[in-house]
C-alpha cells in the first residue's frame, strides 16, 4: 500500500507544483545537453588524434655518399628501438621518382634540376601507442648520435601542439561534466527541499500518525526521480534534433561536418543519468532535514 501512496502522492505534487518542476526539468535538460555536447567534442578530438599515429612518420635525412654499412647501422639501430615498427631506407633516386610523379602536372617546377638534390632518407614507423612527444624525442636524440645523419625531421612542434590541445580539451571537459553534473544535483536539491518545506504542515500530521521516515521520504525521492529522468528524456530529443536536422544536413551541403563522429545509440545514456542526477539530489536534499 506504501509503495501506490507514495506514488500518487510524487504524481499529485508534481502537478500541483507544476511550474518550479517545469523549470528543473528544463534546467536539467539544458545541463545534460551541453555536458552531452561537451564530451562529443571530446569524442571527436579524441578520434581525430586516433588517426595521428596511422600518418605519423620519423624521417631521417643522410649525407652523402655514406657507406651500405654505415646506412644498415643506422637501420638496424632505429629497427631495435621498442617503439619503432618499421625502419625503411628510401634512396634519393626513388624519392625523386616519387616526386615527380606527385608533381607530374607541374614539370614545369623540376625543369630546372639537374644533378638530384635530394638525400637517402630513412623512413621510421612507430607504434600507434609510442606516438607521443616524449618518447620521440627520446628516439631522436639516441640517433643523433650516428654521424651519418644530417637531419631528423617529424613535426616536433606540431606534434606537440596536437598532444597539448588534446589534453587541454579532454581536462576543460572532464571539469565542465563535473561541474555541470554538481549544478543538476544542486537543481534537484534545491527543488525537492523547497517542496518538502511547502509540506511541512502535512509532513507534521503524518508525524503525528506515526508515519515512518520512509514513508515521508518515498514521495520526494519518486519526484526527484520524474524530474531527473524528464530532463534526461527532453536533453536525449535535443540530441536527436541536433544530430537529424543539423549534423546530417549540414553534411549534405558541408562535407567536414561528415568528419563529425556522433555515436547517436549512446545519446539513450542521458535518460538513465537525468534519473541518476534526480535521485541523488532528492537523496541529499531528504537525508539533510530533521524532522
Amino acid at each position: 500500500m506504501a509503495a501506490p501512496y507514495a506514488f500518487r502522492m510524487a504524481l499529485q505534487s508534481i502537478l500541483h507544483e507544476k511550474w518550479i518542476n517545469l523549470l528543473s526539468i528544463l534546467t536539467i535538460a539544458a545541463g545534460l545537453l551541453f555536458t552531452a555536447l561537451t564530451v562529443l567534442s571530446v569524442y571527436n578530438v579524441e578520434m581525430i588524434t586516433r588517426k595521428l599515429p596511422e600518418k605519423f612518420s620519423v624521417m631521417l635525412y643522410l649525407r652523402d655518399n655514406l657507406s651500405k654499412e654505415e646506412t644498415d647501422s643506422i637501420v638496424s639501430a632505429a629497427q631495435k628501438d621498442p617503439s619503432v615498427i618499421k625502419a625503411s631506407l628510401i634512396p634519393k633516386d626513388e624519392a625523386l621518382r616519387e616526386l615527380k610523379s606527385t608533381l607530374k602536372d607541374a614539370e614545369i617546377i623540376l625543369g630546372g634540376i639537374g644533378e638530384n638534390p635530394l638525400p637517402d632518407t630513412i623512413e621510421i614507423k612507430l607504434k600507434p601507442d609510442a606516438v607521443g612527444p616524449e618518447n620521440i624525442r627520446r628516439l631522436t636524440e639516441k640517433l643523433r648520435d650516428f654521424r651519418g645523419i644530417q637531419e631528423i625531421e617529424y613535426g616536433e612542434r606540431f606534434l606537440a601542439s596536437i598532444y597539448s590541445l588534446r589534453m587541454g580539451i579532454k581536462t576543460a571537459g572532464m571539469i565542465v561534466v563535473v561541474i555541470m553534473a554538481a549544478g543538476m544535483i544542486f537543481v534537484c536539491y534545491s527543488t525537492v527541499k523547497i517542496l518538502f518545506f511547502r509540506k511541512n504542515t502535512e509532513i507534521e500530521t503524518y508525524k503525528l500518525l506515526g508515519a515512518t521516515k520512509g514513508f515521508i521520504r518515498a514521495p520526494f525521492i519518486i519526484e526527484g526521480a520524474v524530474i531527473g529522468m524528464a530532463g534526461g528524456f527532453l536533453s536525449f530529443i535535443g540530441m536527436l534534433a541536433l544530430y537529424y536536422f543539423v549534423v546530417l544536413n549540414l553534411s549534405l551541403s558541408f562535407p567536414i561536418f561528415k568528419m563529425v563522429h556522433f555515436p547517436v545509440e549512446a545519446s539513450f545514456v542521458l535518460i538513465p543519468a537525468g534519473l541518476f542526477l534526480g535521485i541523488t539530489g532528492s537523496a541529499i536534499a531528504i537525508g539533510r532535514i530533521r524532522y
